[in-house]
């Protein structure tokens, strides 16, 4: 029987989110073990719902999505966008520079699949979400990571994005707001990061599927609205601010000066024309969805279900002897700092593989977004509030008596 290795390519690609430890807590699951799951952003596991008039608006529009559509995308769902794209102030997008995806994630594979040549390099953060590293090395390319400072409130460090810009640099990848982090950036942030693209011509990748979610008033400010004399190429979608993960709509859009990019995005065009179209039925809930966001806004003050849960979290962990965590400002997500030398902590894996173990609590180890110690993991506080006290009174048990071997 002819046997099949690995791709050479694969080898350098993590993808820890949805990996070992989590292979070992669906065997647990499988034997009848009760595992608190704090690592994927899923809204419909923890009892979130679609709003209801989005569902209705889908059955309805079944009989006329049963085809394949554009491979842009639905035509109503694309003007939708354009509309969205100029309420942020994002220049320079058309119809035509719109391409609908199943979810973000299919689309930025496919935006790095059409830009990138062996040993190109793209500039991604550190910690990051790591589907981006895994886009850019299955393309050929190589990740290079510019440091988030923890100590600034996890804002990307300027001085050393521009130390790693070389010859071979195509890209700035941004995630705004962060995942995992939670940060928003300020407008003074994001300018420092087109002045230096400005500066290299590098194109601008922007991933902001939770600019609706952000809590506390602050501003989200679109990456592309700051550099109308640059290729900003940004992405989002529907997953998280309308609690339709498992529908996979997201979207694509190429705003900004696009002259001197006509082969880019000939073959964005190719690529997209390749897989037909995104899924149809999910398309058509993207103009009534961006038309009503209101269920959104709700979760996000004072006494909705995200903020609640965002207070809880952040409190309790600081709570913990060894523990602390900067407060996020978006999406569901906080990225704790544990105390390595208090606990001998050296292999960050092992200890969410302990804390699995020990008190079934399913996390994600820092490493596994690239970061470059061994002293953080994330927690996504999408479980209701008593959930997440349980959580964490389960973990101030356990770094009680913790000591990594």
């Amino acid at each position: 029987m002819k046997t099949y290795e690995k791709s050479h390519k694969l080898d350098h690609v993590c993808y820890d989110i949805r990996g070992p430890i989590m292979d070992e807590a669906n065997r647990m699951i499988r034997a009848g073990e009760d595992v608190m799951k704090l690592n994927i952003g899923n809204p419909a596991h923890f009892g979130f719902k679609t709003p209801e008039p989005l569902l209705k608006a889908m059955a309805e529009n079944l009989p006329n999505t049963e085809g394949y559509t554009d491979s842009h995308g639905l035509m109503s769902a694309r003007r939708a966008i354009v509309d969205y794209c100029k309420e942020k102030g994002i220049p320079n997008v058309g119809v035509d520079d719109v391409f609908t995806g199943n979810g973000v994630s299919e689309l930025i594979t496919l935006s790095m699949q059409g830009l990138l040549d062996n040993g190109d390099e793209v500039l991604v953060p550190a910690p990051d979400y790591p589907l981006w590293t895994a886009s850019v090395t299955l393309a050929g390319g190589t990740a290079v990571h510019y440091i988030c400072d923890e100590k600034s409130g996890w804002l990307p460090d300027l001085d050393d994005m521009r130390k790693k810009v070389t010859p071979r640099t195509k890209a700035i990848v941004v995630i705004n707001p962060n995942n995992p982090t939670g940060v928003v950036y300020p407008r003074e942030i994001l300018e420092g990061i087109v002045k230096i693209a400005r500066e290299f011509d590098l194109i601008l990748y922007a991933d902001e599927i939770y600019d609706r979610l952000v809590m506390d008033g602050i501003e989200h400010v679109a990456l592309a609205s700051l550099a109308p004399d640059l290729l900003t190429v940004s992405f989002n979608g529907l997953s998280k601010s309308h609690l339709m993960a498992g529908y996979r709509v997201g979207w694509m859009c190429l705003a900004g000066d696009k002259r001197r990019y006509k082969g880019y995005i000939e073959g964005i065009n190719l690529l997209s024309a390749m897989r037909l179209c995104s899924n149809a039925p999910g398309q058509s809930l993207i103009a009534p969805a961006l038309a009503q966001r209101e269920s959104t806004k709700e979760m996000l003050v004072p006494g909705g279900r995200v903020y609640e849960q965002r207070e809880c979290i952040y409190r309790m962990l600081n709570d913990i002897p060894g523990i602390s965590a900067v407060r996020p400002q978006a999406a569901f997500y906080i990225f704790p700092k544990i105390d390595v030398k208090r606990f001998n902590i050296h292999d960050d894996e092992l200890f969410a593989l302990d804390l699995l173990k020990q008190e079934k609590i399913l996390i994600t180890h820092g490493r596994g977004f690239h970061w470059i110690n061994p002293d953080h993991f994330r927690i996504v506080y999408l479980p209701q509030v008593d959930v997440l006290t349980a959580a964490c009174e389960k973990m101030k048990h356990f770094f009680e008596h913790y000591q990594q071997a």
